[in-house]
């Protein structure tokens, strides 16, 4: 805030200016006091709040628009500190849905522009992000990842330098602990740099417990949002850790939760996250307004609940001098509801402007133009035949022990043995035990490395999948009962510079083209939706018994979920961090 700002903000609070946006008449929350102040009126000037209180009318000249709350609810604009934007649409796309409902503030996690794009790409998303109506921040991801190839090609210490002197970068993203409990030298590097910098580490806790979550909570981190269960949360929140309680596409953990409500603990390190939503409910439904709605139908004390998503959020990001509360000073990110239990915006305010009425968009986000070199992520340098997806076994006999890797849910996997017949050495298919081929392919870092395995849970009897999202590394990951269709479905991955592609029988049955980093589309959300909800049809139409195939493809590369993972290097047990022959 410059000196001219202070200036107006004080003329105007005392009465010597007038303001551009009054509210009057409302039902005030306030957050940090925890109390519901009726017949209060908030002066806004320029983008922040002049004046909050009962005596508001000095504040109002002939050209203040006024709003008449009288009988609403006001409270803080909703903040998502931990969202995934960076997946399918671009985020003015994103934006044009996500702020009907009262979210202004938004900080999403950047691994997915990061690992195909590097460093230029963190910063051209980052770009894209500015002067939009809401707020939104990036946080840098460390980059941890399976994929030896890929490992060389991350971020480094200089850059994230760099990066974090930037205002819109809040600090390092989530954070896997079991490296970090290892000691890994150049992450506790991040971490020191982090910290230094007076950012926050956001961190990532999965499966810790007793002593290793106390080493991971004495590194630094200052958040968790994996905990499932109130027990995990308490365990968290009694260390001193942010806990952010998840409700969007990967997870639903708040009803598990919530039964936290009635420990009768002080609550102001508990949060409300999306980690990142589905494009359906977006549009359908709403963002951060509607897990804040789910919160207080589960029971949770309504100003309590508005709490978490507002001022509980904001401290968490060492933001709340800016943002989170309705207070002098703060930027005018005001929502108006009926009243506590109903979550439904009439207006939404961020920065000082109506962004929206009753639902309607008011204010357009700017789209933002990539660059030609962003959708040239994919660098394959031939096309793949189905010869690549041939698993051949030198040793003369009938039949081999093999490990697979068995989906237990969409996102948990772990290791299963079984012993497959050779067919002139060669491993097939077997649909009987649903036993499909599992490839990945590198597109970036070492151009064409691969590796073929087997798995188990996918139950589709024909065709194959296949994604340039697989996370925390640059593959294009394919699900298979065929090596012709196999091929087929990657080669297209390769032709659309990233996507999803559902193929059987030498056909494209359906595609989602992604074409920034493999990861984004700018075309409008509703085509996105449209084409994503086509691939989960032909998905389904193969056998697959997903709700979102798309999901648990992605997260087999990952080294954050259990157990059992691949990439173009082979196959590893997550939990003694071993790469395994396929061969048992």
């Amino acid at each position: 805030m410059n000196l001219q700002k202070m200036t107006d903000l004080i003329r105007t609070a005392s009465g010597s200016e007038k303001a551009d946006l009054a509210i009057v008449n409302g039902i005030l929350v306030n957050v940090y006091t925890g109390e519901l102040l009726e017949g209060y009126g908030v002066a806004v000037k320029g983008e922040r709040i002049a004046y909050v209180g009962k005596d508001i009318q000095p504040t109002v000249g002939p050209d203040t628009k006024v709003i008449d709350a009288a009988g609403k609810i006001v409270v803080p604009g909703f903040i998502d500190t931990h969202a995934h934007l960076a997946f399918y649409c671009s985020v003015n796309e994103f934006l044009r849905y996500g702020m009907r409902g009262g979210t202004t503030t938004i900080v999403t996690e950047l691994i997915e522009v990061a690992f195909p794009l590097g460093c230029q790409g963190i910063i051209e998303y980052l770009e894209s992000c500015k002067d939009q109506p809401v707020k939104v921040f990036g946080v840098i991801p460390p980059m941890l990842t399976l994929s030896p190839g890929t490992r060389e090609k991350v971020i480094n210490k200089e850059q994230l330098k760099e990066l974090f002197q930037r205002d819109d970068v809040l600090g390092l993203g989530e954070t896997y602990w079991f490296p970090v409990v290892e000691q890994d030298k150049r992450l506790l590097e991040f971490f020191e740099e982090a910290l230094q910098a007076r950012k926050i580490v956001a961190g990532h806790s999965a499966g810790a417990k007793g002593n290793k979550l106390v080493a991971y909570a004495a590194s630094g981190v200052a958040s968790c949002h994996e905990p499932i269960t109130a027990e995990e949360a308490i365990e968290r929140l009694r260390l001193g850790l942010y806990v952010l309680a998840r409700e969007g596409e990967i997870r639903q953990d708040l009803k598990a939760i919530a039964k936290i409500k009635d420990k009768n603990l002080d609550l102001r390190g508990l949060a409300l996250v999306s980690d990142g939503v589905s494009l359906r409910q977006l549009v359908d439904e709403g963002y951060m307004d509607v897990i804040l709605q789910k919160a207080i139908d589960l029971g949770f004390d309504p100003v309590e609940a508005i709490q978490m998503v507002t001022i509980n959020a904001a401290r968490y990001l060492k933001i709340d001098d800016l943002v989170g509360g309705i207070a002098p000073g703060k930027y005018a990110d005001i929502v108006i509801i009926p009243d506590l239990k109903n979550i439904a915006a009439e207006y939404v305010i961020s920065n000082g402007r109506v962004v929206a009425h009753q639902g309607e968009l008011l204010v357009q986000p700017r789209r933002h133009v990539f660059p030609a070199w962003t959708r040239q992520a994919i660098r394959l340098t031939k096309k793949l035949t189905p010869e690549d997806f041939v698993i051949t076994v030198s040793d003369n006999v009938d039949s081999v022990e093999v490990r697979v890797i068995n989906q237990i849910t969409e996102l948990v996997t772990q290791e299963s043995n079984f012993v497959v017949p050779l067919s002139s050495g060669k491993i097939n298919v077997d649909l009987e035990r649903d036993l499909l081929k599992v490839a990945c392919i590198d597109f970036k870092a070492n151009p064409g490395k691969s590796f073929v395995g087997l798995i188990k849970g996918f139950k589709i009897k024909r065709g194959a999948i296949a994604t340039s999202m697989a996370w925390d590394l640059t593959n294009i990951i394919a699900v298979g009962a065929d090596d012709s269709d196999l091929a087929l479905a990657v080669n297209r991955v390769a032709e659309l510079q990233g996507g999803v592609v559902v193929c059987a029988d030498g056909q494209v049955l359906a595609e989602l083209p992604l074409p920034i980093g493999g990861y984004l589309s700018d075309a409008p959300i509703e085509d996105i939706l449209q084409k994503s909800e086509e691939i989960q049809q032909a998905a389904a139409d193969l056998g697959s018994p997903f709700a979102n195939t798309n999901l648990p493809m992605m997260t087999l590369t990952s080294p954050a979920i259990p157990f059992f993972r691949i990439c173009e290097d082979g196959l590893y047990d997550v939990k003694t961090n071993n790469r395994l022959d396929l061969l048992a």
